[in-house]
Formats: C-alpha cells, structure tokens, sequence
C-alpha cells in the first residue's frame, strides 16, 4: 500500500468518526496520532511533551490541513507530509505564543463555525476524543503490518544481540546505554528501558536501571518506536545454568502467555483476557500474581493503547497489536504480536533464542525462555 493510500484510508476512518460524534473536525496533535495519520511522519521535537510542533485537522468532508508555525513548517512539508493531502496552513511563532488557544481559533475558522474536536486539551467548548481517534487506529493497515513486522524483526534481533554480550559485572545502566545505542544503529529510539540485576527482577516489576551490576540474572525490557509504530519485548540471561525454580517460574509465566495469546481473538474484551489470565495463574500455581502487574494489552502507536482489567470493555480487532507481559515474581515474558481470526503472529521473536513451548486448545504457543550466557 503506498503512503497516500493508507493516508487516504485513515482519513475516512477520521471522517466516519466525526459523523458519529457529531464534529465538524478534529484536530490532531499528539504525537502518536500524528504519526499514525501521516504514516509514520513526526512532529516530535520535544518528546517531554504529548503535544508536537504542529498539527493535522481533519475536516468532516475529507479536507486536510497541517498547521503549524513558520519554524516547523518548511520542514514538515519536505520530510513528514506531502503537501498535496494536507493543506498548509502557516502562522508567525509569536502569534502562537501569544495566546494559549490560538491553534484552537485557527482551526475553527477553517470550519465555518462547525463544532471541532481535539485529541489533546485545547481549550473550553473543544471536545477531547482521544478514545475516539484511538479506536480509528487499533486495525492496522497492510501497509502499517509490514513495517510492524519489520521493527519487531529489528528489535528481536538487536536486543537479543545485545544481551547475549553483556557479561557480568556490567551496570544496569551501562546495559541500558548499549540497548538505547543498538537499538539507534536499527532506526529504532527505545521509549522504555527497564533493566534489573539479579535480586532486582524479584523487587520491582518497573526496575529503573541503577548503578547495580549483575551477577547472575539479568532482565532487560524495551519499548522500540520507529515511524511512530511501537513494539514491547522482554529478555533474561543467566550466567551459567539456569536454575531450577528461575526456569519453573518462567515456565509458569509461559503458560499464562499461551493463554492469553489464545484468547486474543476479534470480540473477545479486556476483562475476559484478564479473567483468562488470573485463571491461568491459579493453575500454574501462582494464584494472584495478576494483582502484582498489569498483563499487558493493546499496543501500536502507544506502548499500550489499553490494558486487560476487570472493567475493561475494549475489544480485539482483527489485525490490532498486543503485547502481553505476563510475570511471577523473579521472572517475566513478554512479545509483542498482531491479532487475527485465524491465530495470532509473534513479531518480535529473537533468533536462536531458547523457547517456551505450551499447547493450548490443540495449538502451541511459544514464549521465550532464559538464555543461559
């Protein structure tokens, strides 16, 4: 699929929504959005902040602008967009500066007084509709299922490259320098990095890299966002053998993991996966751990669009991302994968990596084990 036609397919995404919210337009400025409409451009300058430098709208007749200051204009035309879908719409940076709902202004006197919407907070009498133009997003395009498949590649390998060389005594902060730099050679910036040293992974489910170097287990989790698409994946070696109660904890972690991907089928909802998994705890004989961590969930252009919970009413569609992180304390695994109707597909796999096999419903879903180093 070229650019413009996935273009074109998301803009009446946009359009079909605005007529469900009764909405002239809607103005997208939120970095993730910005790269999902655009197919993977950025407006990204500051990424401290979820607003970029400069936004889309998208009118309810199908008519596109990008509007944006005369700093960031020329480049955005030349290497985000093509100006020919999205009409420009430029203005001084001191105009921009001098009121806190210029944007907003700017953009309602391209609707002619129609009601506008906001993916970010612009101002009173503007509708946010984040879950809105979230739901727009969840069905990848085949276009976005390539290059998805492609990152998940780049990120298995460079992560799984990464680790099988760090030896012990390195810092968590020193492995986590080397995760951000491979990841970097690929294309890729890691917007997650959590990296635990031995007594570490039993602690915290969050470990924030420290000064603490490892021993004998080391956990390295990441995030990796190229073109605006983000995959999840989660790795653990062990210096020499791998221990008997780290392999039955991460064999248990496994088969909640074989559950979930399972039941990750078009129409089945958040709180059904969760229930699936703290079902799959119990048996395994870790009945609670679920209350210790999120499960995961729906990914994409965000590390997780949502997440399973008990009251969670979202539902899987076809050819939406998920990346599940099961975990018993001391271990984790985590993929990121592509739901369809007829199974799910694992796109972060890392080659030669050790393997978790579990059959589930006549099926056998693999998890990554512990590499030993």
């Amino acid at each position: 699929m070229e650019r413009s036609t996935e273009i074109a397919e998301k803009v009446g995404r946009v359009t079909r929504m605005l007529a469900a919210e009764g909405l002239g337009g809607v103005l997208v400025g939120a970095q993730h959005n910005f790269s999902w409409l655009t197919a993977g451009g950025t407006n990204g300058i500051d990424t401290s902040r979820d607003a970029g430098a400069g936004a889309l709208l998208v009118r309810a007749d199908g008519k596109c602008f990008v509007l944006a200051n005369r700093i960031e204009m020329p480049r955005l035309l030349a290497e985000e967009l093509a100006s020919r879908e999205f009409e420009p719409v430029e203005f001084s940076w001191e105009e921009e500066k001098a009121s806190p709902t210029f944007l907003a202004e700017r953009a309602g006197a391209l609707l002619g007084g129609a009601a506008l919407g906001s993916d970010l907070p612009i101002g009173a009498g503007v509708a946010v509709v984040e879950g809105a133009l979230a739901r727009c997003r969840y069905r990848l395009t085949s276009s976005e299922v390539e290059r998805f498949r492609q990152l998940g590649s780049d990120a298995g390998q460079a992560v799984g490259q990464l680790i099988r060389k760090v030896e012990p005594g390195a810092t968590e902060q020193e492995v986590a320098r080397r995760a951000a730099d491979a990841l970097a050679a690929g294309g890729m910036r890691a917007v997650v990095c959590l990296v635990a040293a031995d007594e570490r992974i039993s602690q915290f489910r969050h470990p924030v890299p420290t000064l603490r170097r490892w021993e004998k287990v080391l956990m390295l989790v990441v995030c990796a966002r190229r073109g605006g698409l983000i995959v999840s994946l989660t790795r653990i070696v062990c210096a020499g053998a791998v221990d008997a109660e780290l392999r039955r904890r991460t064999e248990a972690a496994a088969r909640v993991n074989a559950h979930l991907l399972a039941a990750t089928r078009p129409g089945a909802n958040g709180s059904e996966l969760y229930a699936t998994a703290a079902r799959a705890y119990r048996e395994a004989g870790f009945a609670g751990e679920e209350r210790l961590h999120h499960q995961g969930g729906a990914a994409g252009y965000r590390t997780r669009d949502w997440v399973a919970h008990p009251a969670s009413a979202e539902v899987v569609q076809d050819g939406q991302a998920f990346a599940w992180n099961p975990s018993v304390t001391g271990t984790k695994v985590e993929e990121t994968i592509i739901a369809r109707r007829d199974g799910v597909e694992v796109v972060t796999a890392t080659q030669d990596w050790p393997q978790v096999a579990v059959e589930v419903g006549g099926r056998e879903y693999l998890s990554p084990g512990v590499l030993p180093v």
